[in-house]
């Protein structure tokens, strides 16, 4: 099969490699499609994602990838030949050591576990958010539902609750989905900061109570003029940590400050004098995928109910020998939302 590989040097290239094996509870999937990750993949690429040094590369990137079951394992019971199935990875490669595996979603192949073929407590974490699409949802489009679990999953490990406070910073793809699970959920008000005017104007499309260009207006007045005593939390939904220090200044006594992502820069010095006495900060890097999992069934059911459309979210579709392409489009910044690989 053919791959997506980023080399030590920080090159793309497809290889060749063998199809991955499978195990009497795994299924073999021939992959359909793999959302563009502009923070796992683009950290990969730039050898900045934390707990992958050196000789982590070359490696395999992926991991919102979507396929069809092709060949099931003799236990599997939760999957057939042919259904659509969410998060397939290539943890591993046959007959080729030096290869590693950034979960390897852009191969033309991957496996996926089903959690209920494996001896209880046996099964990886993984398995829990591997989950079969209903025939309604676009394979293709389907990708952004790994994005979507992992922000709502997000949203519940911060402990934000309705009619809570929130400013957002950053308003990209992940940025506008917190603002539109916010409203869902009930919690405001929410108030919105970007850079680009564009974003600004689609902040308030998805249901952001407020937003402002952050470079135009006093950002610590806005706050404390719709909310006086400051915000119950401030989101970092772009991975800058001079977001961390400016919120210090904006949350309320016993408000925190959530970071969802890995920073390219892994430390910082934090002055906290403008923050009130009592205060969190809270970094969410890596989703539970069994927290990921216990989403999903919200999310189809706002797909379904109409009140996530998944294309909203979606900009550009790219054919799988084009990827190279696609990532230097990624790189120039020309992708405006999700970008999709797509297989054929």
């Amino acid at each position: 099969m053919k791959t997506l590989v980023v080399t030590r040097t920080g090159s793309l290239e497809i290889r060749e490699t063998a199809i991955p094996k499978y195990n009497e509870c795994q299924a073999l999937v021939k992959m359909v499609c793999c959302g563009i990750c502009n923070g796992t993949d683009a950290k990969l690429i730039h050898h900045t994602f934390k707990g992958f040094g050196e000789d982590a590369y070359p490696l395999m990137l992926g991991h919102e990838a979507v396929g069809q079951v092709v060949e099931t394992g003799g236990r599997v019971s939760s999957y057939k030949k042919g259904d659509y199935v969410l998060l397939p990875f290539v943890s591993e490669v046959p007959d080729d050591a030096e290869l590693k595996s950034g979960w390897g979603g852009f191969s033309e192949y991957g496996v996926i576990d089903d959690a209920a073929a494996y001896p209880e407590g046996e099964a990886p974490e993984c398995a829990y958010a591997q989950s079969v699409l209903p025939k309604s949802v676009d394979p293709v489009d389907a990708s952004m539902i790994i994005t979507l679990r992992e922000v709502l999953s997000s949203i519940k490990r911060f402990g934000m609750s309705q009619k809570e406070s929130v400013a957002v910073f950053g308003c990209g793809p992940v940025g506008l989905t917190f603002i539109q699970f916010m409203k869902l959920l009930g919690i405001g008000p929410v108030i919105a900061f970007d850079v680009v005017d564009d974003k600004v104007k689609e902040a308030l499309a998805k249901g952001a109570d407020y937003a402002f260009d952050s470079t135009q207006t006093d950002v610590g007045a806005r706050v404390r003029e719709i909310c006086p005593e400051g915000v119950c939390y401030v989101l970092d939904a772009v991975g800058i940590l001079p977001i961390i220090n400016q919120g210090m200044e904006l949350i309320k006594d016993g408000g925190k400050i959530c970071c969802y992502g890995i920073s390219p820069h892994l430390s910082m010095e934090l002055d906290w004098r403008k923050a009130p006495y009592n205060w969190q900060l809270q970094f969410q890097q890596f989703p539970s995928k069994a927290e990921e999992g216990e989403c999903t069934d919200t999310v189809l059911n706002w797909i379904a109910e109409g009140k996530v459309n998944l294309r909203d979210f979606i900009s550009d579709y790219f054919p799988f020998e084009n990827v190279l392409e696609a990532f230097e489009k990624l790189e120039r910044r020309e992708i405006k939302k999700k970008g999709i690989v797509v297989f054929r």
